[in-house]
């Protein structure tokens, strides 16, 4: 738990749902500071010391009229904050408080409308009685009864109790989900709960978040040095950043190059820390070792564990002739914080293996420090802005940890790394000259591991096949390919057809993310 004392709190009870961070996001989003915390351990001392504003119980995958389900603690309906269950957490709650909940009922998922019954704080500006709200449904259980003391606020075709309101211990529960994009103004429920509701200021802002994390910073270190990895990426690279306001010269900035980075990008991070922002900075050029370690290897998994390992001691060997270090900062983030204490396990082990929250210091035996640990990536970039850091730094595109490692399915060699740095370079140079980088979430080649035989020119060619892949999210947790105009598209193509040696097609993948998986690669 983070100390914020000059911030209202929400906090977010997590029963497991997939889309629970976005909870959090829409919350912060309107100014106000939350955190989310796993069902299990929201007990008696943790809510008085917490001392939460508002509460909001999240969805999870569970039936909530099944004995083993999770259930709240009693003390969450009688604290005294307002109160707010998300499906499963409105189910909960009704099954708590004397209420009844059944499976086997008609489903509801995907698109449906809700029918305002009754006027609600909490459904203001979403329509008058009688008017119907798109909303987003999931879930297969329906509740039967609610308790005592509860009204009926909105309905829909399979869900009588769809909105439902105890508007004098102001306790409140929507059978949908209003954190995600489907449902079109559930940010203005959320708003309407947390402000007119819970009467909460909003205040939580960067300006405000970057004073007490420099405030923080110098407290926890004091006349301490501090080294951070510093990988090129903009959680990194906004946390050196944000530390050398705090320390100045004490902080040193290790960058180990692993050879696997987009094409430059390498002479960019060197200028920027030392040039602009005359940060010490160790730059390491590792790309032949990573390159030697890789030799052979075709499992992907394999290649990040072993582009991991190397990393770690590479890092480690450099850290050890920085003397008197004591920290080791990282840009560690809120969404590897609830991932590393999911209440009911997730996607985020098997998917980002290459992250290892909190796992250096135990061998390198320093103290951590993650000022970004409160922050989601959006939040980031707009702490990156009000640091100062170049818009064009801060909005690019996500990256993964291990690199172009994972964009070349199969072994890896140096010819291949060069040829994706090239191909990938014109996608992006393309995109930034038709005006569409900022519409697009993340874009990026991938060479594939097969080759075709081709015609160019009088010859026949026989090379490699490089697929192009660019997706649309508002949120990073769904995402959707983007509808390139076709001349952007087809320009790009041609360039690298032309301009890289050894690719002789170009394919577009349109693939869609799935709800519930963390990162693109």
């Amino acid at each position: 738990m983070t100390d914020t004392p000059r911030h209202q709190r929400v906090l977010i009870v997590d029963f497991g749902s997939q889309v629970t961070q976005l909870i959090a996001r829409r919350v912060r989003e309107s100014g106000v500071y939350c955190e989310i915390h796993p069902f299990d351990k929201v007990d008696e001392p943790f809510l008085r010391t917490y001392d939460p504003a508002a509460i909001i119980l999240s969805g999870g995958p569970a039936s909530a009229g099944e004995e083993d389900s999770p259930t709240p603690h009693p003390l969450l309906f009688s604290y005294g904050a307002p109160l707010l269950g998300i499906c499963y957490g409105e189910m909960a709650m009704c099954a708590a408080l004397g209420g009844a909940v059944e499976g086997g009922h008609k489903r509801e998922f995907g698109r449906a409308d809700i029918r305002v019954e009754r006027e609600s704080p909490l459904l203001a500006g979403l329509g008058d009685i009688g008017d119907n709200e798109p909303v987003w449904m999931s879930h297969g259980d329906v509740i039967t009864a609610i308790p005592l003391g509860f009204e009926v606020v909105a309905t829909s075709e399979h869900s009588p109790f769809a909105v439902i309101a105890d508007e004098g211990r102001r306790l409140y529960g929507v059978q949908f989900h209003p954190e995600v994009a489907h449902t079109p103004r559930g940010a203005l429920l959320l708003r309407n709960f947390t402000h007119r509701i819970a009467g909460l200021a909003g205040d939580w802002t960067m300006a405000a978040f970057r004073d007490e994390a420099v405030a923080r910073i110098r407290q926890q270190v004091g006349e301490g040095r501090v080294i951070c990895g510093l990988s090129g990426g903009v959680d990194s690279s906004v946390a050196a950043v944000l530390i050398h306001e705090a320390i100045g010269e004490q902080l040193t900035c290790v960058f180990v190059d692993t050879g696997l980075l987009r094409l430059n990008e390498a002479e960019q991070v060197v200028s920027l820390f030392k040039d602009h922002y005359n940060i010490p900075l160790i730059h390491v050029d590792a790309g032949d070792e990573f390159l030697g370690a890789l030799e052979g290897v075709s499992d992907p998994e394999t290649k990040r564990k072993t582009i991991g390992r190397l990393f770690i001691e590479i890092f480690d060997r450099e850290a050890a002739k920085i003397e008197g270090a004591a920290f080791l900062a990282q840009g560690t983030l809120y969404p590897d914080v609830i991932e590393s204490v999911s209440a009911r396990g997730g996607p985020s082990a098997v998917i980002k293996s290459h992250h290892n929250v909190g796992g250096l210091p135990e061998r390198m035996k320093l103290k951590l420090v993650e000022p970004l640990r409160e922050l989601f990536k959006d939040e980031v970039r707009a702490l990156g802005v009000e640091l100062g850091l170049p818009p064009a730094f801060v909005g690019r595109h996500p990256f993964p940890g291990p690199g172009l490692a994972i964009r070349i399915p199969g072994e890896i060699t140096p010819e291949k790394v060069a040829t994706l740095q090239k191909a990938d370079a014109i996608y992006l140079d393309e995109i930034r000259k038709a005006g569409l980088y900022d519409e697009i979430w993340q874009a990026f080649a991938v060479l594939l591991p097969v080759r075709t035989v081709g015609v160019m020119g009088d010859a026949r060619t026989y090379d490699e096949v490089c697929a192009l892949r660019a997706v649309t999210s508002t949120d990073g947790m769904t995402a959707d390919f983007f509808e390139f105009p076709w001349p952007v598209l087809a320009r790009a193509a041609t360039r690298i057809i032309n301009e890289v040696k050894g690719v002789n097609r170009v394919v577009y993948d349109v693939t869609s993310k799935p709800p519930g998986t963390i990162e693109w690669e």
